[in-house]
């Protein structure tokens, strides 16, 4: 197979989520709104949290990086797609691919490790409520939080530079609505052997060590609930429930996008996943803390009251 330096391509090719004209139209009015509505509630959510004094407590400061992070991998991938669904020239510049694929990889990597510190405030609140205010101060919450931002965006860094040692064969057409890097591997004539192994490493670590983190939380926090009166025991419990929620969301499709075999890869099912982690999440998660949570509801209730 004829093989191309990677430092001639100057372009890929995004093949999108379908190749039939009559889906275009649809795919974009939807995601466009879904798009809208992601904007306008994390933007609304770190607003919110920001100016109202009952949520100024270390859960709602990590719930406003969360929401910050959603803002930005959605909008590293979803306006390049919703331009490219209704452009006949459907392509990425190398430099725009890989600031597309390190600004993904960063922000997922961050949300999982704020999702964590999250998963050890409810631990704290719950396990050691007379302790909390004195385990989760602002230095505790500042470290939580830039040892996040920290480890995200090393891990975005060397998958990033792992894959520009490599060389890129004749098609430059990805077959996916981002420059992710499972789909980038495919295109390469280089041994990929070193990036798939890294791939699973760095991302197991990645996902697998903060995860473990996080049941552990959920298995203390579970036998603390169990062991308080029926009375108290569901207010417990819902000041976890829209978390929980969240880890799921987010931990199911990086498990299933990253950490099953090479030979298991299915454009198709990737796809699904990816717009499901990478369309669909950050929608989802400002409006699951809003709906299901009092404190977030109470405190919008009371600033639309006061708005003229």
């Amino acid at each position: 197979m004829k093989e191309r330096n990677r430092t001639s391509v100057t372009e890929f090719i995004l093949l999108g989520l379908a190749e039939d004209r009559w889906l275009q139209l649809p795919i974009f009015a939807f995601f466009l709104l879904v798009y809208i509505v992601t904007v306008i509630g994390n933007i609304s959510m770190m607003t919110l949290i920001r100016i109202a004094p009952h949520l100024h407590t270390p859960m709602y400061f990590l719930l406003s990086h969360m929401s910050f992070v959603d803002f930005c991998y959605s909008t590293s991938i979803t306006p390049n797609m919703l331009a490219n669904v209704i452009s006949t020239k459907k392509t990425i510049s190398f430099s725009g691919c890989m600031t597309q694929m390190f600004s993904f990889a960063a922000m997922g990597s961050v949300e999982v490790f704020i999702l964590t510190g999250m998963s050890y405030d409810r631990f704290v609140a719950i396990c050691n409520p007379l302790l909390y205010n004195a385990i989760m101060t602002k230095n505790a919450c500042a470290y939580i939080l830039g040892g996040a931002y920290v480890t995200g965006f090393a891990h975005a860094l060397l998958l990033t530079l792992s894959m520009l040692r490599l060389s890129v064969c004749d098609s430059n057409e990805i077959a996916h609505f981002f420059c992710d890097v499972p789909a980038l591997l495919k295109l390469s004539c280089s041994d990929i052997s070193l990036n798939v192994a890294l791939l699973l490493f760095v991302s197991g670590s990645f996902i697998l060590g903060p995860l473990i983190l996080v049941l552990i939380s959920y298995a203390y926090i579970v036998n603390t609930i169990m062991k308080i009166s029926s009375e108290r025991r569901w207010t417990a419990f819902s000041t976890c429930c829209s978390h929980f929620i969240c880890v799921t969301l987010c931990f199911g499709p990086l498990i299933f996008m990253y950490m099953r075999p090479r030979s298991k890869y299915s454009v198709h099912h990737d796809r699904v996943a990816s717009v499901f982690y990478a369309v669909i999440i950050p929608m989802l998660n400002p409006l699951i803390y809003s709906l299901r949570n009092k404190d977030v509801k109470k405190s919008l209730s009371k600033t639309m009251s006061l708005m003229p």
